[in-house]
């Protein structure tokens, strides 16, 4: 079974998994990798690890500038599977997941991309701009190596499309709270609820909540509603300079385990 799977088996029923995003080779390539085990000491529960490109279209403005830092670092796709591996080989254990564009992965080779993820302990990918009708190649490469493929939903999608989706992903099916570029919100969007309650109703999978989750108050909320909570914006924001980076990246975890794991349940799906 997936290490991804295996959280939320493990979960089920008692608390939303905390999902926080650290992108890869920001603020230097030494910095993100205690990063990685700082989020884990901290309380992460699944650690979304996003890889840089140049055209980062689903991103707000936080994490495009994260980006391009790691892209003068000299981050690559490479480098990021190196990097999980590192962590593996530094005793990290929770789930990691890959979060990247297309582009660098077709380039570097579906198959081989597949083998070199698992090989380097990584569990899943997220591919923001890459739909389900085009996206057989990766999940066969992806099925072979045991790699979960996780897809988004938006909130304009219909029920039939999130049951399509939801058939497709695997691990976890990704809500995107909000249409628009991730970036932390001052207030979570009014419907949030109802498209969770739809997702449930289109899938049996775990269903996770990104986009816009950007305080502690916003993540217990989340917390209430869904089996995982996706930080990034927020959390990319708190990393602020280098010297600090660790300290204030494994406050602002703890402070997310605290608000999430003291959520009250509710909606929740049968067992």
């Amino acid at each position: 079974m997936n290490r991804i799977d295996e959280t939320f088996q493990a979960l089920q029923g008692k608390r939303a998994a905390l999902m926080p995003y650290l992108p890869l080779g920001y603020p230097t390539l030494p910095i993100s990798r205690e990063l990685i085990r700082a989020a884990e000491d901290a309380g992460a529960d699944i650690l979304e690890l996003g890889v840089p490109f140049s055209d980062p279209l689903a991103d707000g403005p936080v994490i495009q500038h994260a980006t391009q830092v790691a892209l003068e670092n000299g981050m690559t796709l490479h480098k990021c599977i190196e990097m999980v591996q590192d962590a593996r080989a530094h005793g990290v254990r929770i789930p990691l997941v890959l979060m990247g564009y297309y582009n660098p992965i077709l380039r570097y080779d579906l198959k081989k991309f597949a083998r070199d993820a698992l090989e380097g302990g990584v569990d899943g990918v997220i591919v923001p701009d890459l739909p389900i009708e085009e996206a057989d190649d990766l999940q066969d490469a992806a099925r072979a190596h045991n790699l979960n493929v996780i897809f988004l939903a938006a909130p304009t999608s219909s029920q039939e499309r999130l049951k399509k989706i939801g058939r497709e992903t695997r691990g976890f099916l990704y809500l995107v709270s909000l249409t628009g570029t991730t970036g932390q919100r001052d207030a979570l969007p009014p419907g949030l609820e109802e498209f969770v309650r739809r997702a449930r109703e289109a899938t049996s999978k775990p269903v996770c909540v990104g986009f816009g989750i950007g305080s502690t108050d916003s993540a217990r909320r989340v917390a209430q509603i869904a089996d995982g909570v996706i930080v990034g914006s927020a959390l990319v924001a708190k990393i602020g300079d280098a010297s600090s980076a660790v300290e204030n990246a494994r406050q602002f975890i703890s402070e997310l385990r605290e608000a999430t794991a003291t959520a009250q349940l509710k909606n929740a799906p049968d067992s």
